[in-house]
């Protein structure tokens, strides 16, 4: 256990989150291995998640539905529902808040909670972790694994390497253990490296994550500049960054992104969907009060062996959330970087955000009549649905917004 004068801080895991839920909602299928995934018929029919009996079979996350189906003929298939996802997750959240005022969510199935200030209330780390999980699934049917150090890195890594893996699910990693316990660890399990990373570090000879506590610093720094302080210090389990409830309300940029269906190969094609997200994301900084001074379009080709594409941003001349005025700077900026091949992805975002009750007023261009059109059709969306009112680019072959419609963060609702 940490020592008395350490903070307590905790990473809260949802083990297997969207299958746990569903199972919950369909006890018929208690004993059955389950997964979520998207529509099959699409792009995004890849495993979302999958209950610990489909893993059993060495179905895992991220695969194709038809791989998922051929290792497990008898798979439960269940199409996502992102809005009840979002509610148990936030049902969740509120029962950690019952045993600390600091928690800060680090995913929809992850949070950090500081519990320093509960313990004469609640008893020990353990105890607390141990009643976090009886309520959870008592409440909501999903089981939680926790990691408990002193800080928020070594917590997460005490969860995903040691806590995940045990019979209680609760893991305690103190700081002065880190070289007994977690150093032996191979790299790859380190948090924040990846499998390209590791390629990196093995040439350089660093195996395990204690090689890399034990690298030089100078050496890293030397590689990676400050991408090499970084692993640096989480191998040495060095995090002084606060559990902090607003990390995620203060808004820096509001975007949407989209994985088409099929190729784009026309630029008649590719123009409908960027002004379906402009529209989107104009949409939600208007609701929130905002304008932008930035627009981003990002896309990535169809080639997945040779992947193309870009990111590129430009600034206007005056913040907007005026659906038509990022809509051309959007096509400006894709018509500038776009190499012709096909797409597979599009993004269109707004950043450098600034609060719309102080504009620049204009004579000519006619802005205050499409502020009071778009608000009214923001208005009609949000009592009739998103389909209520749309443009007549979109009920075309390349159009999304009626199928979007349907959906949260590209899953179904």
């Amino acid at each position: 256990m940490p020592k008395s004068s350490s903070r307590i801080i905790m990473l809260a895991d949802c083990q297997s989150f969207y299958a746990s839920v569903e199972k919950r909602a369909h006890p018929e299928y208690a004993n059955k291995p389950l997964v979520v995934a998207g529509d099959p018929a699409r792009r995004s029919g890849i495993i979302l998640a999958a209950c610990p009996l489909a893993k059993s079979y060495g179905v895992t996350t991220a695969e194709r539905l038809g791989e998922a189906l051929a290792k497990c003929p008898d798979l439960v298939v269940i199409r996502p529902r992102m809005e009840e996802y979002i509610r148990v997750s936030l049902q969740i959240t509120e029962i950690l808040q019952s045993y600390t005022d600091l928690v800060e969510p680090y995913s929809i199935d992850e949070q950090h909670l500081d519990v320093t200030g509960s313990l004469k209330l609640f008893g020990s780390p353990e105890d607390i972790a141990r009643s976090i999980q009886q309520r959870v699934m008592q409440q909501t049917g999903v089981y939680i694994r926790v990691g408990i150090s002193s800080s928020k890195v070594v917590s997460k890594m005490a969860c995903d390497i040691f806590a995940k893996k045990n019979d209680t699910g609760i893991f305690t990693l103190p700081q002065e253990d880190l070289p007994s316990v977690l150093w032996p660890r191979p790299v790859h399990q380190m948090f924040m490296v990846g499998s390209r990373m590791t390629r990196h570090l093995y040439r350089m000879g660093i195996h395990t994550i204690g090689d890399l506590a034990n690298t030089p610093l100078s050496k890293l720094t030397a590689r990676w500049g400050v991408n090499g302080e970084v692993l640096w210090r989480i191998a040495r389990g060095i995090d002084n960054s606060p559990v902090m409830p607003g990390t995620y309300t203060h808004q820096k940029g509001i975007g949407h992104q989209m994985t088409l269906p099929r190729d784009y190969h026309t630029w008649e094609e590719i123009k409908i969907v960027l002004l379906e997200l402009s529209e989107l994301v104009c949409q939600r900084s208007r609701s929130k009060g905002l304008m932008g001074s930035v627009v981003s379009v990002g896309c990535r080709g169809a080639d997945f062996d040779m992947p193309t594409g870009f990111s590129r941003q430009m600034k206007i001349s005056d913040p907007t959330n005026i659906t038509d005025e990022v809509y051309k700077a959007a096509c400006s900026l894709f018509l500038r970087h776009w190499d012709g091949f096909p797409i597979r992805s599009l993004g269109v975002s707004l950043t450098d955000l600034s609060p719309d009750t102080t504009y620049q007023l204009t004579w000519f261009d006619g802005r205050e009549k499409k502020r009071e059109l778009e608000k009214t059709t923001d208005d009609l969306k949000r009592k009739f649905g998103d389909t209520a009112i749309m443009r007549a680019s979109s009920l075309m072959a390349a159009g999304q917004a009626k199928d979007r419609s349907h959906k949260i963060g590209g899953h179904y609702k």
